[in-house]
């Protein structure tokens, strides 16, 4: 079972760390395997003994299973096409309000580009968070590496 554990961790930490899709879709074949495996380790024990330690073995598994579940759900949930258009919207209105303001009154060319750049930014950084396996922020699991690095250290 502790080996089962050990691989199926080191999947989970794959899962984070790859931007190939090609090896993302090994992953998950692998993740899955070894989630029917260890489902299977789990059950028939639980079958054989039904007592309250066996079942919360297998509640423990069953957490286990449906994280996986859950991280892959976050992944696939994206920001919806309607949100990315208002603030496609808001932004080029708020633009257009500062081009109109700017008309008339003699400003500073940079405080012109202020209010775009801080947009731009803020849109690039709404982006980057979006697609976790590209751009510049990437998502690192470190409570699944400190957990995998100190039960390998066993």
């Amino acid at each position: 079972m502790q080996a089962l554990l050990l691989a199926y961790l080191d999947q989970c930490i794959a899962f984070y760390e790859t931007r190939d899709g090609q090896e993302l879709s090994q992953i998950n074949a692998q993740t899955a395997k070894l989630q029917a495996e260890l489902w299977s380790a789990v059950q028939f024990p639980a079958f054989a003994q039904r007592n309250p330690v066996v079942a919360l073995a297998v509640e423990g598994m069953n957490d286990v299973l449906n994280s996986q579940g859950y991280t892959q759900a976050a992944w696939w949930n994206r920001i919806p096409v309607a949100a990315w258009g208002l603030m496609a919207a808001i932004a080029i209105c708020s633009n257009a309000l500062v081009g109109l303001g700017a008309r008339n009154a003699k400003r500073e060319f940079t405080l012109l580009l202020t209010l775009p750049l801080v947009v731009a930014i803020a849109f690039f950084l709404i982006a980057d968070i979006d697609s976790p396996r590209h751009g510049l922020i990437l998502v690192i699991p470190q409570n699944l590496l400190s957990l995998s690095q100190s039960l390998h250290a066993r």
